[in-house]
């Protein structure tokens, strides 16, 4: 007998205790073995309004939820005795009138009342104000769109009466009632103002791509352990379907799909890697990203994804784009590769220069010219200096002007080269130069996660390791979270996304409150130099939250009193200590950051590793913060001159570079505030960063 796995069930297990976890495991094992076992000790619910729900006892307090369905089980649900029972009193499990899709539906006449969002808890006393979020919409959002049109997305037919009546204020605490598919497109529309109708789907119900997402038929114990056992998200199981079409279409070349932060699409990558494994049998894949504590996290949600499937992860390599380099370079030349730091590239040019007689030229703008083009571009000759494109750059070089500085940086290269040292650059270069016209590539595909921190030298190495196939090339990422790299045409070094590039749009990681103050430091549309556009208006969030803490303190002992007092408050709210993340700009201001976690009596660790070891927040720069997700995120020192950051600004060599500096700066804040979950805090010492004026616009 089949047993289906509904993520109701996944997510009420993970609200139970470790002990309880693993009693109701086990029994939910016994009843894939034999669900007409009479010790299994199974009772109909018979004040539910769907006649096939019945509870199975764990031990004297928990019980399973389970749906039984002519040859099939169904685990809904799990909790303790008086609150399973009524959770399936309180719903049915049927097929859509409309979409065809499996659903599980709250019965509406149960439900007494629609709450309003809950009131905020009152701010902790302190001895200045703290700014108060916008105020939210109580107009009708829904009142244009017909019974039809509301049931055309998936309502089931006693909401669609609450849909239509429904405001900003109370939409939210109404959205948790609905299928998620419905939630999501009301949410869009509510975005957008366009109703998105989903495609006739001529499949089972059961097999509808709305009832994908929140269902999985498992086959055999291991499977289910699998499923249940690993401490991964459920979306390692539950494809939305916007991910799905992705992860499963054929595609004619290079792929990129782009989102906000929290839309899936680490996700989307990862079922990739899956789905090029099951399909070819000789497939070797690629899975990188721009740091190694990244590449750790991806190594182990793949692992998790294909843990009833261990011999495919014997062809997957996972590591980032420098340790994947170096470890070709090895191969290739039989020694490891030697890279020069950024502070010794500036005292060669700064000596360089002084050899030269070109004080003139300032070290910052030596550096950057340097960093963004010269090395970025691996220019080896005059000529090609004389010849390179400065995209965007607001210093028009001549010809003596260049012949000038070509002196210096022949003199840098030659001076790295006598040290027997490259920069990453030359690494990945030289991989890439090995590799481009030979037949034998090191891998088959190639799947790349925060995309968008891809350099030059990158591109082209990666590029270049991968057979010239339709598929071998998928990136994903975020065009609004570039912190580390300049833009550049990606067609011009014959990596050609236009039409294959894809917006995801839904939120599953941040509330809607976060989200929203969030993306008010960026664009609507973020478009890249190919013109690509990266479409962020119309992104919802598929849960409610409480407002964002905004604090602006008139002094540094201020602003800790209100971070050790929020942070105090989470304790009380039962967030876990490796729930937490606590950021700043740079290394200069994490003794604030400390101080506050001192001052709330909290264990912290300031390593990945060290918050894998014991229970401790995370205390870090705001760069640590890049692909890790918390329940809740304290952004502290946001002050005049720390965001954006002086020493950057002082750096600066251009207004071209100045705008570019501003701009990773922003995108920073907003990496670091999309990390939380539910509770987002960020404090400055007035009159804090010309970034906060962006969260008070309406």
């Amino acid at each position: 007998m089949p047993t289906i796995l509904a993520d109701s069930f996944t997510a009420s297990l993970a609200k139970l205790t470790n002990d309880e976890q693993k009693q109701a495991k086990l029994t939910a094992f016994d009843l894939q073995t034999d669900p007409n076992r009479p010790g299994l000790q199974m009772h109909r619910i018979d004040a539910s309004k769907d006649p096939n729900f019945w509870s199975v006892r764990v031990n004297r307090d928990i019980r399973i939820i389970i749906h039984k369905s002519g040859d099939s089980v169904m685990l809904a649900y799990v909790d303790h005795h008086d609150d399973a029972y009524k959770w399936a009193e309180r719903r049915r499990i049927e097929t859509h009138p409309r979409t065809g899709a499996l659903q599980i539906v709250e019965v509406r006449e149960r439900v007494e009342e629609i709450a309003l969002r809950p009131e905020l808890p009152p701010q902790t006393e302190l001895p200045f104000q703290v700014t108060p979020p916008p105020a939210a919409n109580d107009l009708p959002l829904f009142a244009s769109l017909s019974a039809e049109d509301v049931l055309s997305i998936g309502v089931p037919p006693d909401w669609v009466a609450d849909v239509r009546d429904a405001s900003e204020e109370t939409f939210f605490a109404l959205a948790g009632h609905l299928p998620q598919e419905a939630a999501e497109a009301l949410l869009d529309y509510a975005a957008t103002g366009t109703l998105k109708e989903p495609a006739p789907a001529d499949t089972a119900p059961l097999e509808h791509p709305d009832a994908q997402r929140r269902f999985r038929i498992l086959e055999g114990h291991e499977e289910l352990a699998a499923a249940l056992d690993q401490p991964f998200e459920k979306w390692a199981v539950f494809l939305h379907p916007s991910q799905r079409a992705l992860v499963e279409r054929d595609f004619s070349g290079p792929v990129r799909v782009i989102g906000s932060a929290g839309t899936g699409k680490t996700v989307v990558a990862l079922h990739r890697v899956a789905r090029i494994l099951r399909q070819d049998p000789i497939a070797r894949v690629l899975l990188t990203t721009f740091s190694e504590p990244l590449a750790a996290a991806l190594n182990h949600k793949l692992r998790v994804l294909l843990a009833d499937e261990p011999a495919l992860k014997e062809r997957v390599v996972t590591s980032s784009f420098q340790r994947s380099a170096a470890e070709l370079f090895s191969l290739i030349t039989g020694r490891r590769p030697y890279i020069i730091s950024p502070d010794q590239v500036r005292t060669l040019l700064r000596e360089a220069a002084e050899v030269s007689g070109l004080a003139r030229y300032t070290p910052q703008f030596l550096l950057s010219e340097w960093q963004h083009v010269v090395d970025a571009w691996q220019i080896g000759t005059e000529e090609a200096y004389a010849a390179v494109p400065r995209m965007g750059r607001k210093n028009r070089l001549g010809a003596k002007q260049r012949e000038e500085l070509w002196a210096v940086f022949s003199a840098v290269r030659e001076q790295i080269r006598a040290k027997a040292m490259m920069t990453e650059s030359d690494l990945f270069t030289a991989v890439a130069d090995h590799f481009q016209s030979r037949g034998d590539k090191p891998y088959t595909h190639i799947v790349v996660d925060e995309a968008q921190d891809l350099g030059v030298a990158e591109l082209r190495f990666l590029q270049a390791i991968v057979p010239p196939q339709p598929d071998a090339l998928f990136f994903a990422g975020d065009i609004g979270q570039r912190i580390f790299q300049q833009p550049f045409s990606w067609k011009g070094l014959g990596v050609d996304i236009r039409g294959r590039s894809f917006t995801l749009k839904v939120n599953y990681r941040t509330s809607h409150q976060i989200r929203r103050m969030a993306d008010r430091l960026l664009p609507a549309n973020v478009r890249d130099v190919d013109g690509e556009e990266d479409q962020r208006k119309g992104t919802v969030s598929v849960f409610d939250g409480v407002d964002p803490t905004l604090v602006l303190a008139p002094t540094q002992q201020d602003e800790t009193v209100a971070a050790a007092a929020f942070l105090e408050r989470l304790l009380s709210d039962g967030i876990g200590l490796n729930e937490i993340g606590m950021f700043c700009r740079s290394n200069q201001e994490l003794p604030r950051v400390a101080q506050a976690a001192e001052l709330a009596g909290i264990e912290t660790t300031s390593s990945l590793a060290g918050r894998n070891a014991k229970e401790a927040v995370l205390i870090g720069t705001m760069h640590l913060a890049k692909g890790l997700e918390f329940r809740a995120v304290l952004i502290l020192a946001c002050d005049e001159g720390v965001l954006p950051l002086s020493s950057r600004i002082e750096d600066v060599a251009d207004e071209f570079e100045l705008d570019e500096v501003v701009a990773t700066e922003r995108q920073l804040l907003y990496v670091a505030a999309t990390r939380a979950r539910d509770h987002l805090f960020i404090s400055a010492v007035a009159p804090g960063s010309e970034f906060l004026e962006d969260f008070l616009q309406n």
